[in-house]
């Protein structure tokens, strides 16, 4: 039921909603892909592809790989350690300290304690045991 329309160029036909369906002679519907088939927004999906990683011995040794977060562009070049600031050299990158490491006189210590505290109430109110 398409319209006739130049030859080799394919035809647009309009249901009842007046969404345009495209006909192709001789094209059978077994062979037209589902996402063409489904009258929803279906979209054939692309595999999502991580960045490009990086094995060059000196660029990872000389410049922040992955920091730049524009399109194009250059990597972010380290600088000399004397331009960062003294905090940053000591911050504790190891797994977190206990409760009993903390200095009681420290925020941290007051922060560590009522989120001990917040899981306790948590799992008491599911009535699981302690």
């Amino acid at each position: 039921s398409c319209s006739q329309a130049a030859p080799g160029a394919p035809a647009v036909s309009s249901g009842w909603g007046g969404r345009g369906r495209l006909c192709v002679p001789g094209l059978d519907r077994a062979l037209v892909p589902a996402a063409m088939k489904s009258k929803g927004k279906t979209v054939p999906k692309e595999a999502l592809q991580g960045p490009e990683v990086c094995t060059d011995p000196v660029m990872l040794a000389t410049h922040a790989m992955g920091v730049n977060y524009f399109k194009e562009g250059p990597e972010v070049a380290l600088k000399p350690d004397s331009e960062y600031p003294d905090w940053l050299f000591k911050i504790h990158l190891g797994p977190p300290k206990k409760l009993e490491e903390l200095d009681p006189d420290s925020i941290e210590y007051w922060r560590r304690l009522r989120k001990y505290n917040t899981w306790q109430r948590n799992r008491l109110k599911k009535g699981k045991k302690l």
